[in-house]
């Protein structure tokens, strides 16, 4: 690797949008800046029904939620709400993925909001109502190389011979992006801030984990990311400068899953885990339906690796060192991996987080080569013993050379060690 080059920090750098990528609706004035540390343990969501389109005046939910006639009317259904409970409302969100609007509410205690959250469910002017749930990365440092796992385990330069993820749209849910960092720099990222205000900071995990992904290639400096011609969305939903301390709730992820499901992405990376999620659950399965394959980190410390990793369809990944690996999970590199950084630099990172980073790169290699293979599809490239019923048995690391032979059904990698007939290359 060439000698590290440093970059400063480029504040106010707006990326332009593309025209199939939705606009980011406009926090309230009310909004509380998840910056600060907000009380999340006092706080619920509780979830109004908005009337389908052919009933409402604002047909045109997603563009005009601000200034629709039926937004302030819900409002105050929720305002009300908040009074009969001693609730403080604090923010709301449109979620037309599930028909409905989303508000933050605060209670005096967090005892207090266990007994509002079940007096709530009886109101039948109320959808749904539930707990805000806090969700944190999943990294730590404890570097032991200097290599990219997957450039040699993957025989990553033979696939990019054939992938790059070109025309393959990846959003990363996760904390700010350093646009300005060499490696990134001119991608083009898309990025949206759902914590707060204003333009995204740079923080290290969101950069760790987008430069993984896609970083761009042969540019003679630093790392090549798994797909470095994909298209790159870095949707804010977390905060923290430090990997270990990144936190998000229910709130801002679910802000950013409505965005990415607007957005029509076809890999989704989610690097971090926290307690099961029912609204966040429901918007990974519309992203399901409309064939977004998602990857999530195995939280090491769960025996079920964590929500989202443990919610069906999921692709949850775990490092391959990891002692305990729910039944059914990938096992991707998660020691040693080199990363950009804020700032404009390099480190070594290890955890599951960069273990599904890589994973999610190489899901857009895959979803490049078989256009119209959906999550299912990827997931029987990726994992075999699944559609044989050997989820019982502790997974094996990924094959990459084997996956893309699965999609493509011919050898793309790792040839001398196969034959293009056979289903799976020899090692």
């Amino acid at each position: 690797m060439r000698a590290l080059l440093a970059a400063a920090l480029v504040l106010g750098v707006v990326t332009p949008v593309a025209a199939a990528i939705p606009a980011a609706v406009p926090a309230a004035s009310n909004a509380v800046e998840p910056d600060s540390q907000p009380q999340t343990d006092r706080q619920l969501l509780v979830m109004l029904r908005v009337p389908p389109p052919h009933l409402r005046p604002d047909a045109d939910y997603a563009g005009n939620y601000r200034s629709a006639p039926g937004r302030e009317a819900r409002r105050r259904i929720a305002r009300t709400i908040a009074q009969a409970h001693g609730l403080q409302l604090i923010d709301d969100w449109p979620m037309p993925a599930l028909g409905l609007d989303c508000f933050v509410m605060e209670a005096s205690s967090r005892s207090a909001r266990e007994q509002v959250v079940q007096q709530l469910a009886s109101d039948p002017r109320i959808e749904s109502a539930q707990p805000m749930g806090l969700f944190h990365a999943l990294a730590d440092g404890d570097p032991l190389s200097a290599a990219q796992p997957a450039v040699t385990g993957w025989h990553l330069r033979e696939l990019h011979a054939l992938a790059t993820g070109r025309n393959v749209t990846v959003a990363a849910v996760d904390t700010g992006v350093d646009l300005s960092h060499p490696d990134l720099r001119g991608r083009g990222i898309i990025t949206r801030n759902f914590v707060g205000s204003g333009v995204s900071p740079a923080e290290a995990h969101g950069t760790e984990v987008i430069g993984i992904i896609g970083a761009r290639s042969d540019d003679g400096i630093g790392i090549t990311g798994v797909a470095p011609q994909a298209r790159l969305l870095a949707l804010r939903a977390c905060w923290g400068q430090q990997p270990a301390q990144v936190v998000c709730s229910s709130f801002t992820l679910a802000k950013a899953l409505q965005f990415a499901i607007d957005s029509r992405v076809q890999v989704l990376n989610l690097s971090l885990s926290g307690p099961a999620d029912p609204l966040l659950g429901r918007l990974l399965d519309v992203a399901f339906a409309q064939g977004t394959s998602v990857v999530a980190a195995v939280d090491p410390r769960r025996p079920d690796g964590g929500f989202p990793s443990a919610h069906r369809d999921v692709l949850a990944v775990a490092g391959e060192q990891g002692r305990q690996v729910p039944p059914g999970a990938l096992l991707a590199p998660d020691r040693a991996i080199p990363a950009t950084t804020s700032g404009g630099g390099w480190s070594l990172v290890s955890g599951s987080s960069f273990a599904a980073a890589q994973v999610s790169g190489l899901v857009a290699l895959l979803r490049e080569l078989a256009p119209t293979a959906g999550p299912a599809q990827v997931r029987a490239a990726l994992a075999p013993g699944l559609e044989l019923g050997l989820a019982a048995r502790r997974p094996e690391p990924i094959d990459a050379c084997a996956a893309v032979v699965r999609v493509t059904q011919r050898c793309a990698c790792d040839c001398s060690a196969s034959s293009t007939t056979s289903s799976r290359p020899r090692r």
